[in-house]
């Protein structure tokens, strides 16, 4: 087992100095172009990227990549708590093929299938399924020392305030106290709920002691829930994870409630994963988007079959659809839950209803909530196509960036760029591993394109005062010719 292990180790280190090589081999141009600059003595970041996982991570390479390098990633978990995949998503393995790629930017040896290989062999990835969701998480962090990304872990960000049209004044709180840095363009790296919060529906929030429930983005001790009645709220994916884990963990019962008759069985997001629609979505206009967002919302997803499975292969488990709660109570401790079916008695309910958008919600908008675009305030369709939901999504421009409600009064908004589940109506995708490598191109292109655009004229004085030779002549031949030798 030791030189097992050993092995492993060598591989995966043959593998990190074969991929510095191939950045190195791909490195142009490679000189820095962004001027620094300065506010109040302090050096101003040129972006801050807030989040750390598998978003944030890809934008900030993929920035190292174009020299922009004076960057800060911020992220409020420790190193290995990233994202969701360690803590609150409770699926076995990802939902994407494991064929995707996006955090390597195309370098073959960056990639999780050349990282698979280095750490379990050719032939552990030929059987291999789909990508476990902790091992996913652990080859980020592989890619990120790797590739040397500069993630601050452990600091949150608790205010972005807009002191001038490109320059934010970012608020962190940290185990070293508060600190205030300087940036000109701030990207949102935040995950699904990036643009609001999770969802409690005030049917459950406003009937029940907070002790008991609790939500599928949350921390739930499903220990604590072994020999329980249990009831799941909803019918998603992450309703689904919910249920199979309070199940092998030794619940009693689960019984999940959905509002729809019958669950989808078709999958119109896996329709999305192609090149042309990743890649050009955000070049529709406005109509086409707000049609295929609100096909793509009606329709639905349908629990991924392997989850489905989970549940099912219980005796314990019950799936109750047509089953939309009237009712909720808290008496003597117990759950009391009334759908048009009757009142049964639970000892724990977990909702799974997903999120809401809510600018004002997020330290990092909550400043300049009010100033923001969403697609209702440009956008509104004929009535049979209008959806509230989708008309209070924000409205990005076609590289992510924030735009303004009434034109004039926020032009800082195009210095935020917005790469969370928000971006979903103007983009497609976002938030999500198998768009990585199309949104990636399109934030970096805006990020570098403001970057360029400010600093134009400097540009063109650093070039009229360029005087390094190339060509090295002889002293005589320096000097200018007579117009008769000349002609």
């Amino acid at each position: 087992m030791g030189n097992e292990i050993l092995n492993d180790q060598t591989r995966l280190s043959q593998l990190q100095a074969r991929a510095r090589h191939d950045l190195e081999c791909t490195d142009y141009p490679a000189r820095e172009w962004v001027a620094p600059r300065e506010y109040q003595g302090q050096k101003v970041k040129d972006v801050v990227i807030i989040g750390g996982g598998q978003t944030g991570l890809t934008v900030a390479f993929k920035l190292m990549r174009e020299k922009v390098t004076n960057i800060a990633v911020l992220e409020r978990s420790e190193a290995g708590s990233e994202g969701p995949w360690c803590t609150f998503a409770r699926m076995i393995t990802l939902r994407t093929p494991k064929t995707v790629t996006g955090p390597e930017l195309g370098i073959g040896s960056l990639s999780v299938r050349a990282w698979w290989e280095a750490k379990y062999g050719v032939e552990s990835w030929d059987a291999l399924g789909k990508i476990p969701k902790e091992l996913w998480s652990e080859y980020l962090l592989w890619l990120r020392e790797t590739v040397g990304i500069p993630v601050q872990n452990g600091v949150e960000v608790t205010d972005v305030e807009p002191l001038s049209d490109d320059l934010f004044a970012v608020t962190t709180r940290s185990a070293e106290g508060e600190k205030v840095l300087y940036a000109r363009n701030i990207v949102l790296a935040t995950g699904i709920d990036g643009s609001g919060h999770w969802s409690v529906p005030g049917i459950v929030s406003e009937n029940l002691p907070r002790e008991a429930y609790g939500h599928t983005s949350e921390m739930i001790d499903f220990e604590a829930l072994k020999g329980k009645k249990i009831a799941v709220i909803g019918a998603g994916a992450s309703a689904f994870d919910n249920a199979a884990v309070a199940l092998e963990t030794g619940a009693a019962s689960v019984k999940l409630f959905a509002r729809r008759k019958r669950l989808p069985v078709v999958n119109p997001y896996r329709w999305m994963e192609y090149t042309g629609f990743l890649r050009h979505f955000g070049d529709l206009d406005d109509a086409r988007k707000w049609r295929i967002m609100k096909t793509l919302f009606d329709r639905n997803q349908p629990p991924p079959a392997d989850t489905y499975k989970r549940c099912a292969d219980f005796a314990n488990f019950a799936l109750k659809l047509g089953s939309p709660i009237d009712g909720l109570a808290e008496k003597d401790g117990k759950v009391l839950l009334t759908t048009p079916h009757g009142t049964e008695e639970f000892d724990y309910l977990i909702v799974g209803t997903g999120f809401v958008n809510d600018f004002a919600a997020r330290p990092e908008l909550a400043r300049f909530a009010e100033k923001i675009a969403v697609w209702g305030d440009r956008y509104t369709p004929e009535a049979p196509m209008k959806d509230a939901v989708i008309a209070g999504f924000p409205y990005l421009s076609d590289c992510f960036q924030m735009t303004e409600k009434v034109p004039g009064t926020a032009p800082f908004l195009r210095h935020v760029f917005n790469y969370t589940y928000g971006a979903m109506p103007s983009l497609a995708g976002a938030a999500g591993i198998s768009s990585l490598k199309f949104g990636i191109d399109r934030v970096s292109r805006g990020l570098t394109r403001e970057l360029f655009l400010a600093e134009a004229d400097d540009h063109f004085e650093a070039l009229k005062a360029y005087d390094v030779p190339e060509l090295v002549l002889p002293e005589e031949m320096m000097e200018e010719l007579p117009a008769a030798k000349a002609s």
